[in-house]
């Protein structure tokens, strides 16, 4: 059976993080065409490249200082859904993620982490295609601290799938294209739900 169409009584809400510092990052370029497909969609889409917004090493005291944590906090938070554009290194994905990750997670003090019950999709190139789940042990930590709902379609892009221009292969654009499909109706799907999580093992 083919399951009933779903349509949003409004535009819902995606923040993009394009989490590389390389100026010539790869991933990059995955996030601006999920900017790019989220918003033909009609949607509402915010990016943010970590270039232009860095936090400065977590250490639970001044990165909350810095004027780009609250921006990436609110970002986060208020979204209907994340897309988080990483690259790989050493089968795992880059540090700059996991900073983000934990300055914006942090709880205690009076903070309240900004993933709780947030849905993620990961966008990630690397070199190898062996790397395929380098996102895997990231994914548990998001499901089991914060409750993430993970989109299961997730875009892994390795050398092969880019041509000679920097742009990626029809294969490649239409599986970021079903993946960020997929992720919208999850999104329209959990706008109404009532749980809220907070910190508990």
């Amino acid at each position: 059976m083919k399951p009933a169409e779903v349509t949003p009584a409004a535009p819902l809400r995606f923040t993009v993080l394009s989490c590389s510092l390389d100026p010539n990052s790869r991933s990059r370029v995955l996030a601006h065409l999920s900017r790019d497909v989220l918003a033909g969609a009609g949607h509402h889409v915010q990016l943010i490249d970590l270039r232009d917004t860095p936090l400065p090493p977590f250490d639970h005291h001044a990165v909350y200082d810095s004027p780009h944590h609250a921006t990436l906090h609110r970002a986060v938070q208020d979204a209907d859904g994340v897309v988080l554009a990483a690259p790989v290194y050493n089968w795992s994905l880059g540090s700059a993620l996991k900073n983000v990750i934990e300055a914006t997670g942090s709880t205690g003090e009076g903070r309240r982490a900004a993933w709780f019950d947030q849905l993620v999709t990961f966008v990630c190139s690397g070199g190898l295609p062996h790397s395929y789940m380098a996102a895997a042990s990231l994914q548990t930590s998001l499901m089991l601290d914060f409750k993430c709902v993970l989109n299961p379609y997730q875009v892994y892009a390795s050398g092969r799938d880019w041509q000679d221009d920097g742009q990626p292969v029809p294969a490649l654009r239409a599986r970021l294209e079903k993946t960020l499909a997929v992720k919208a109706e999850l999104a329209a799907r959990l706008r109404g739900r009532t749980i809220t999580s907070d910190w508990e093992i």
